[in-house]
């Protein structure tokens, strides 16, 4: 007879808004776990209708349903590394925050999700300001883009120095290890260069080659659920964020062609990075 044991099957959660087209928020976590072979679980806090083209509507989630989705996933499954994207509001802030330390799910990887690879703003003064106290001090990984690193750390982040020292602060904001992801957003780009400093106070750039395309929806999603799944699988904090790194470079380089503006990565060719 086989034996079958309760929760074998790596598990990772993802905590975030549901993007109706599927191209980022939620879809994208789940792809990125569905192809670093973890199983992923997804909770709930807002929900887009959106195409190619933008987004229409978006919902908040309840707030005692946020609470029972935490508690019914506690309840019966083993989750080894969580992450979160889109947080809509201070309640929502808060409600996560205080859920997220009464349960177990592993070390916590915060896509901060406060403005777009653009730098157009995501979120409102009062819940950036949540974010800053409520949640980072949870990061054990944090993966801001450039902007939002710029934000964060009140700084131009011009210079390679000014990045080196903008990481710093965001250590000192709470947040573990740090990912400042670099720019895409110049004509003259020819790589895309990302700092990383490790809660070990060591530190490396990751760099991939630029490219241009409109196919980037779900790229920083992507990015923050594969670190988690590896974490999830027990890798250490270096080895997915570079794993990652490589996931999201193939997945922009290999595009499909999915609607007719801005368009998702392709994370079948991501799995075989």
């Amino acid at each position: 007879m086989v034996m079958w044991m309760v929760n074998e099957q790596v598990q990772a959660v993802t905590i975030a808004g549901n993007d109706s087209d599927g191209s980022a928020g939620m879809p994208a976590d789940l792809h990125a776990f569905f192809i670093s072979n973890v199983y992923g679980m997804g909770l709930l806090t807002s929900a887009v209708a959106g195409n190619s083209y933008g987004i229409d509507a978006a919902h908040i989630v309840p707030l005692e349903f946020i609470k029972q989705q935490f508690n019914s996933l506690a309840a019966d499954f083993d989750i080894k590394a969580a992450k979160t994207g889109m947080l809509a509001n201070v309640e929502v802030m808060d409600t996560v925050a205080d859920c997220y330390q009464q349960v177990n799910f592993g070390p916590l990887v915060v896509d901060p999700v406060i403005s777009t690879k653009h730098g157009a703003m995501l979120m409102e003064q009062a819940a950036y300001e949540e974010f800053k106290q409520k949640i980072i001090p949870l990061a054990t990984v944090i993966t801001p883009n450039f902007f939002e690193a710029q934000k964060l750390t009140e700084s131009d982040l011009t210079t390679p120095e000014q990045i080196v020292t903008g990481a710093v602060r965001l250590q000192q904001m709470g947040a573990k290890n740090i990912v400042i992801k670099g720019q895409h957003h110049t004509n003259d780009r020819k790589t895309v260069d990302d700092y990383v400093l490790l809660e070990d106070g060591s530190s490396f750039w990751l760099k991939e080659a630029y490219i241009e395309t409109n196919r980037v929806n779900g790229t920083g999603d992507t990015f923050s659920a594969v670190i988690a799944a590896e974490l999830a699988k027990g890798n250490s904090v270096e080895n997915a964020i570079r794993i990652a790194k490589k996931v999201v470079h193939v997945s922009i380089a290999n595009s499909i062609q999915v609607g007719h503006k801005f368009g998702p990565i392709n994370h079948w060719a991501g799995q075989k990075a």
